[in-house]
């Protein structure tokens, strides 16, 4: 009931200020502290985006005038960890594959085979990573018998196969059966989502001992509970601790993609904020991590790579 009356107000609120913004009317806050920051801002984008935007303003306590309407307007995707928002270099998402690419592929470290594991959704990124990376094993999860699937891609059936040959040489004989997977293969790299891994990535997790798993926080998106983080124990994913630690304790959330578009929508309005009211700083604490800003050029996020450890992340070197 409670997310019903805010989803209500935030819409009451959002019909309010188009009709009253479009004239860019200015928002005076309370907060004298605040009152010589102003923001103006003429946008295109979705209504969610747009309610995340008041939502963000109105906490943040400045005096601002937005305009839906305007022509030639910032155009701010609803897709907003996929789009290149204004200001950064690249999407949320792709510079988390740089940085698990970077990671994953590198030879110098590991000789051994990377096995990526991907459905429909991610062919047009795995197409790219084939053309550098010939040599690899990719898989395409297309069957519903995953388990089996898994086994085969892992050798475990050849492993059970043996077990059950020399069972049948003597009914007699108790043998204990550990199932051997393949030793050419030290990493598994995830493009998948939320639906599917919470399926695979446990399975690969009882028989894939001792390869290091990786993804992008694509695999956890869809999650409605920071708890649920638990399947994907051990995997490696490229993210800071501040964007853990603000939506760790949140309850009743729409999902975990929500709240990072969310502080993904405060990132790029406190940079605005900061350009036009002439705050210019090098080094700026934003709510998806620490960043290093310089004049004239994009920002590139820092996401160092983090093990996922129960409900928690545990840096890796």
């Amino acid at each position: 009931m409670h997310n019903k009356n805010m989803k209500s107000s935030l819409t009451l609120i959002l019909s309010c200020l188009i009709i009253f913004m479009v004239s860019c009317s200015s928002i005076p806050t309370q907060s004298q502290n605040k009152s010589n920051i102003k923001l103006n801002l003429n946008i295109e984008t979705s209504n969610k985006n747009k309610e995340i935007i008041i939502e963000s303003l109105l906490k943040e306590g400045i005096r601002f005038s937005i305009n839906f309407d305007a022509n030639n307007s910032y155009l701010l995707k609803n897709e907003v960890l996929n789009s290149n928002m204004k200001y950064f270099c690249k999407s949320f998402i792709n510079e988390q594959r740089d940085i698990i690419e970077s990671a994953v592929f590198d030879k110098e470290v590991d000789d051994k085979r990377i096995l990526i594991i991907y459905s429909d959704k991610y062919i047009n990124s795995v197409t790219s990573l084939k053309s550098k990376y010939p040599k690899e094993i990719y898989y395409l999860l297309s069957k519903k018998n995953f388990e089996n699937n898994i086994k085969k891609i892992l050798d475990v059936n050849l492993s059970d196969e043996r077990y059950a040959q020399i069972s049948n040489l003597d009914k007699n004989l108790k043998i204990q059966h550990s199932p051997r997977v393949r030793k050419d293969i030290s990493k598994i790299y995830f493009l998948i989502d939320y639906d599917l891994g919470k399926t695979i990535v446990p399975i690969f997790k009882n028989y894939a001992l001792g390869m290091n798993f990786f993804s992008t926080s694509e695999l956890f998106h869809g999650a409605t509970d920071i708890k649920k983080l638990a399947d994907f124990e051990g995997t490696s994913i490229p993210l800071s601790s501040e964007i853990f630690i603000n939506i760790k304790d949140k309850k009743n959330i729409i999902n975990i993609q929500n709240e990072f578009e969310i502080l993904m929508i405060n990132d790029f309005l406190e940079i605005e904020k900061m350009y036009q009211n002439n705050l210019y700083k090098k080094n700026i604490q934003l709510e998806t991590g620490y960043t290093r800003i310089q004049k004239n050029k994009c920002i590139s996020r820092r996401l160092p790579i983090w093990k996922i450890n129960m409900n928690s992340l545990i840096p890796q070197s």
